[in-house]
C-alpha cells in the first residue's frame, strides 16, 4: 500500500484545503468537534438549517456529490478525490448529515435505475441541498430481514396504492422524497415479490410519526402509508425485480456508515487523562491502560484497513469488504467505550450539560445513541453473515423459506 498522494491527488487536496478555509463555517467548528456520533446539538443553529446552507455553499463552489457526473449536479470526481475531499472537510462534513442517506443511498439508486428525466429532475435539487431524502425500508415485523416486509402496493390503472408501516425512518419528518420498497406480488417467495418506488413524502396518506429515542433526541420515525398513491413513473427498475435494486441501496449504506463511523477512542484517551481516580490519573492504573492499549491497537488496524481501500480507489480497483468489517467493529468498540467511560464515572456518568459535565454528557449520549450505530446498516449479525459467507466463503445459514411463496411463510398476524 501506498499511503502518500499522487502530484494530482496532492494538488487536489490543496484545492479543497485552501476552499474549505475560506468557505467552512468557523463559529461552529469547536461545537462540531464535541459532537460525537454525528450526533449534533447545535447551541444556536438548526442542523436541517444549517446543513443545507452547507450544502448549497458546495453546491456553488462544485463540491457536493463531487463523484457524481457533472450533468446531474456533482464534479465527475474520481473516489479517491471523494475520500481525499472527505479528509479535508473533517468535522464541516457533520453539517451534511440530513442529507447523508440522499447522497449516500438513495441518489445512487435512482442513477441507477431512474429514468433519465427522474435523474435531471431530482439528483441536482438533492446534491445542491433544496431537498432531502430519507430511505423507506425497515419494518416492525421485518427490521434486518428486509425481504419480510409487509407493506403493500397494489397496480391500478398508471398508478400503485401504497398501504403499510415503516419504522427507523431517519430523517422522515424533514424529508421531501422517499426510497420506497413494497411488496407487489405475495404469491411469489419472499425476495421476487417486491418492488422499488420513490414517492414525495407530503403525498396525501403519508403519516411521520416522531420517535423519542433513549438519549433525547427524534431522527427516528415511523411512517405510514393510507392509500397513498405513487405514479408508475416513480417505479425504479422492474416489477418484482425490488430485491435486486435494493442490493445498490444497501451495499452503498453500508459503505457510508462504515467509512464516517466513529469509535470514541480519541475521546477516551483525552477523558482518562483528566479523569482523577482514588489512586491517581485514570491513564496510569494498569488495568484502564490495557483497556486503552486494546482499543488503541483495534483502531489502528481499522484505520490501515481504510487505508487499503483507500489505495485501492486510488489505483482505480475496487475495494473489497473492508467497509463491513470496519462498521462490525466500529459499531462494538464505540459501544464498548462508551460503557467503560461511564463505568470510571461512576455517579457522574448520569450528568450532561455544560462546561465541566460536557465530557461526562458527551459519554452518556454516546453510549445511548451506540446501539443504533450496531443496528444501522446491517445487524452485527447479518455484518458477520456477509463477511463469512462471501469473505470466507463458509456455508451459508439454512433458510426454510427461501422458495416458499411469502404468503405461505407461517407467522402470525400476518397483514
Amino acid at each position: 500500500m501506498n499511503f502518500d498522494d499522487t502530484p494530482q491527488e496532492a494538488a487536489f487536496r490543496e484545492t479543497a484545503r485552501k476552499w474549505v478555509e475560506a468557505n467552512a463555517p468557523k463559529e461552529l467548528h469547536a461545537e462540531l468537534s464535541k459532537s460525537s456520533l454525528g450526533r449534533i446539538r447545535l447551541a444556536k443553529h438548526d442542523i436541517v438549517d444549517v446543513g443545507k446552507a452547507w450544502q448549497k455553499k458546495k453546491f456553488e463552489g462544485n463540491w457536493a456529490c463531487l463523484h457524481w457526473p457533472k450533468e446531474y449536479g456533482g464534479r465527475g470526481a474520481s473516489p479517491i478525490e471523494r475520500v481525499i475531499w472527505q479528509q479535508e472537510e473533517g468535522v464541516y462534513g457533520k453539517l451534511t448529515q440530513p442529507f447523508q442517506i440522499g447522497e449516500g443511498m438513495c441518489g445512487p439508486t435512482v442513477m441507477a435505475f431512474g429514468s433519465e428525466d427522474a435523474k435531471r429532475r431530482y439528483l441536482p435539487k438533492l446534491a445542491s441541498g433544496e431537498e432531502i431524502w430519507c430511505q423507506l425500508f425497515s419494518e416492525p415485523s421485518a427490521g434486518s430481514d428486509v425481504a419480510g416486509l409487509r407493506t403493500r402496493a397494489e397496480k391500478k390503472g398508471d398508478n400503485w396504492v401504497v398501504n403499510g408501516q415503516k419504522i427507523w425512518t431517519s430523517g422522515a419528518h424533514y424529508s421531501d422524497y422517499g426510497l420506497l420498497i413494497a411488496r407487489t406480488d405475495p404469491n411469489v417467495p419472499k425476495h421476487k415479490g417486491l418492488t422499488m418506488f420513490f414517492l414525495d413524502m407530503k403525498s396525501e396518506g403519508v403519516e411521520v410519526r416522531p420517535i423519542k429515542q433513549a438519549n433525547g433526541m427524534q431522527e427516528f420515525n415511523e411512517v405510514y402509508f393510507t392509500d397513498v398513491v405513487i405514479p408508475d413513473s416513480q417505479r425504479l427498475g422492474a416489477v418484482g425485480d425490488g430485491w435486486s435494486v435494493s442490493l445498490t441501496t444497501l451495499m452503498n449504506e453500508r459503505m457510508s456508515i462504515g467509512a464516517r463511523l466513529a469509535t470514541g477512542v480519541p475521546e477516551m484517551f483525552e477523558f482518562c487523562s483528566n479523569l482523577m481516580l482514588e489512586d491517581g490519573l485514570a491513564i496510569d492504573d494498569p488495568a484502564v491502560r490495557s483497556k486503552l492499549a486494546s482499543w488503541a491497537a483495534k483502531s489502528s488496524g481499522l484505520k490501515y484497513t481504510s487505508y487499503r481501500t483507500i489505495s485501492a480507489l486510488s489505483k482505480g480497483d475496487r475495494p473489497g469488504p473492508e467497509n463491513s468489517i470496519g462498521k462490525l467493529v466500529s459499531g462494538m468498540m464505540l459501544q464498548d467505550i462508551a460503557t467503560y467511560a461511564m463505568d470510571l464515572q461512576g455517579g457522574a456518568g448520569v450528568l450532561t450539560g455544560s462546561d465541566e459535565e460536557t465530557v461526562q454528557g458527551q459519554f452518556q449520549q454516546m453510549l445511548l445513541s451506540s446501539p443504533s450505530m450496531r443496528i444501522a446498516g446491517g445487524t452485527d449479525e447479518i455484518l458477520r453473515n456477509i463477511i463469512a459467507e462471501r469473505v470466507l466463503g463458509l456455508p451459508g445459514d439454512i433458510r426454510v423459506d427461501k422458495d416458499v411463496p411469502y404468503n405461505k411463510i407461517p407467522t402470525k398476524g400476518r397483514g
